[in-house]
């Protein structure tokens, strides 16, 4: 496949993905679709891992790798690649912003009232044996906002699986964009045979 083919390939695909982080981010902000204080959110929610680093540090690559991978863009060409290269390692870094802070979020564990009307973190410090991500019965000590636990696992989950996602995409086009820094996009082979 064409380098400037690829690159067009992945930044369609990140698109979405970015999309998915801001919206999981959003939702967090939320615990089980309510409105909240500001101090009754978690901490990492307010990092922004799924806004900022998987979405804006995504997207600006993103664009850019279209850019290169459309015929007749200033960026279809080697310079342009480059470019698409030094950006997508700034995608590989917001995405790996969003993993961190979503393991960070899900090993904290929510932030709720466990019914007497003080928001803390019940599951904090917990070892890797006593973690509530694998003991579902203890969940019930959350009583609000309801559901605070599956909602905190649910989308920090997904930010970081799209996270990791869009990492991996990320990499793929910074080989991918060397390799068409070095060689070239192959767009204008193909208009040399038109002509």
């Amino acid at each position: 496949m064409c380098t400037g083919r690829w690159a067009k390939c992945t930044g369609n695909l990140l698109f979405p993905l970015a999309l998915c982080c801001i919206v999981a981010n959003i939702l967090l902000f939320f615990p089980n679709g309510e409105v909240w204080g500001t101090e009754q959110i978690m901490e990492s929610v307010w990092y922004f891992p799924g806004v900022i680093g998987g979405g804006v540090l995504v997207l600006l690559p993103a664009s850019v790798m279209r850019a290169a991978g459309m015929e007749g863009s200033c960026f279809a060409n080697r310079c342009g690649m480059m470019v698409s290269m030094l950006l997508s390692a700034v995608g590989v870094a917001g995405a790996l912003y969003c993993m961190i802070v979503s393991v960070v979020g899900l090993q904290d564990g929510p932030l709720c009232d466990t019914g007497d009307g003080i928001f803390i973190y019940p599951f904090f410090n917990q070892t890797l044996n006593e973690s509530y991500l694998f003991n579902q019965e203890v969940w019930d000590v959350c009583e609000h906002p309801k559901n605070a636990v599956l909602w905190n696992i649910v989308l920090f989950s997904i930010l970081l699986g799209v996270g990791t996602l869009e990492a991996v995409l990320s990499l793929s086009q910074v080989a991918n964009g060397l390799l068409g820094c070095l060689c070239g996009t192959c767009m204008n082979k193909r208009q040399g045979n038109m002509a």
